[in-house]
């Protein structure tokens, strides 16, 4: 079983059991999300695509920890000009486990 899911703007495959990171979520280590957000979910025997979303399908996840991703540098310059700027990013990011695939028919 496994399920496409819409989260905060990107769209990821999952399966139960499977972890993934994803942008920042609010929440704890050790909360349990839910995604509402579901745009297919297949089965062992059929295939459930939504339109946009499949209604009464979820997939719940475990919050594991907050990181940050690698250093990601910008540099501007401007030649002839002493002009040199240098700058570093982080973006925040949230691994999670996904725990359970649900569809209420």
């Amino acid at each position: 079983m496994y399920a496409v899911v819409n989260i905060a703007g990107f769209q990821y495959l999952v399966k139960p059991g499977e972890q993934i990171t994803v942008p920042r979520l609010e929440g704890e280590p050790g909360t349990v999300v839910r995604f509402d957000n579901v745009l297919m979910v297949r089965t062992d025997d059929k295939a459930i695509v939504g339109t946009p979303t499949v209604p009464n399908a979820y997939v719940e996840a475990n919050i594991i920890e907050h990181t940050r991703a690698k250093k990601v540098i910008t540099f501007k310059f401007i030649r002839r000009e002493n002009y040199r700027r240098k700058k570093g990013h982080k973006q925040p990011l949230t691994r999670i486990q996904i725990t359970k695939i649900g569809h209420e028919v």
